[in-house]
């Protein structure tokens, strides 16, 4: 069976969700199976396995409709790609495209790091479902990365094709939890300042808590941080501004606990790292969290910041502290690239011995 994966998406320098999603997967499939692999820009290599790979144009280019003809001269089984948008005119091979999330359904404001053409089209593409539905009605089947996506997927009648449940998993090596003792009074949030990610009542907690820092890691405008500084003076915000993975890593092993406000996620990720590494989540009640985090998270209303503060105090008791501590590395140990990828290959494998007539 010939697999190419549609590497397009990898982020140059820095994984971002899709991206690690993508580097995840393949890395995992490739220990046990030979992949093509399908880029954009060569840069794009660094940041995935050493493996057999193709280069094709861009997935933002126009030429992306017609994308299929280039892929088709690699003569592939099927192809796999961690997005939707994938162009498949003209293919002659199986084809499984994914979907992560419906946020911008709701939340209509695109990534802040497009080109404005780009902001455009993807406002447009999210006015109405009929260009999702398109899109997945030329696939032969769709993945998505959480029950609760699944959920929405079928909910809004998005595509009659079987959705299977490929999920998302953490990087890197896990080291013995850090004992409540020796943590310090340090909240960790890691992720982007959108709307829908509701920072504000990150920052409004941190006001509640005295003796807390919160600490951001990801990159942020000067007007972002001057707005969120604006909104409880008295705060203690550290802005890390893009943290490397290690710093990340060390900031979150000695905190007492990683926040999040979402008010709609596909997945989290930041859930997982952070339980891996034994240090307890309290996040917004919405159901995603409550799929990721299970027994061990501690949830609250995701516009209450007091019962955001309340659910971090509680952590003051190390009894408390060690049970969440620990129930999160169990918890966490149900994610893994390699279980996701077991999953991945055997949807592949059933549609590549489908009939291909079309």
């Amino acid at each position: 069976m010939r697999v190419v994966v549609d590497c397009r998406y990898t982020r140059i320098g820095r994984h971002d969700g899709i991206s690690r999603y993508t580097a995840g997967l393949v890395s995992a499939l490739a220990e046990e199976h030979e992949l093509v692999m399908l880029i954009s820009d060569v840069r794009q290599l660094e940041m995935l396995p050493d493996l057999p790979w193709h280069l094709a144009s861009s997935p933002t280019s126009v030429r992306e409709p017609l994308v299929a003809l280039q892929v088709n001269t690699l003569k592939p089984d099927v192809v796999f790609s961690p997005m939707q948008t994938m162009g498949s005119f003209g293919r002659r091979y199986a084809l499984a495209l994914t979907v992560h999330d419906l946020i911008y359904y709701s939340n209509p404001t695109p990534p802040r790091d497009l080109a404005w053409p780009i902001r455009l089209l993807w406002r447009a593409y999210h006015l109405s479902w009929w260009p999702q539905r398109y899109l997945l009605s030329r696939a032969d089947a769709v993945v998505t990365v959480s029950k609760t996506t699944r959920d929405l997927i079928a909910r809004n009648k998005l595509t009659r094709k079987p959705v299977t449940v490929v999920r998302n998993a953490a990087d890197g090596a896990v080291s013995s939890p850090v004992p409540a003792s020796s943590r310090n009074r340090h909240l960790v949030y890691m992720g982007s300042f959108m709307p829908y990610k509701n920072v504000e009542t990150l920052v409004a907690a941190a006001g509640l808590l005295d003796g807390y820092e919160l600490h951001l890691m990801s990159r942020v405008s000067d007007a972002d941080r001057r707005r969120l500084e604006a909104i409880a003076p008295n705060a203690r915000l550290v802005f890390h501004n893009g943290a490397s993975d290690d710093e990340y890593t060390s900031v979150l092993r000695s905190a007492t606990a990683l926040v999040t406000a979402s008010l709609e996620e596909g997945f989290g990720i930041p859930l997982v790292e952070s339980m891996a590494q034994g240090t307890p989540i309290v996040v917004s009640d919405i159901p995603v969290f409550s799929e990721i985090g299970g027994e061990a998270g501690l949830y609250f209303d995701a516009h209450d910041p007091a019962g955001l503060a309340e659910r971090v105090r509680s952590l003051e008791d190390p009894a408390e502290f060690t049970r969440r501590s620990e129930a999160g590395v169990v918890q966490a140990a149900e994610f893994s690239w390699k279980a996701s990828a077991t999953t991945l290959w055997e949807l592949l494998d059933e549609l590549a011995a489908r009939p291909r007539g079309r």
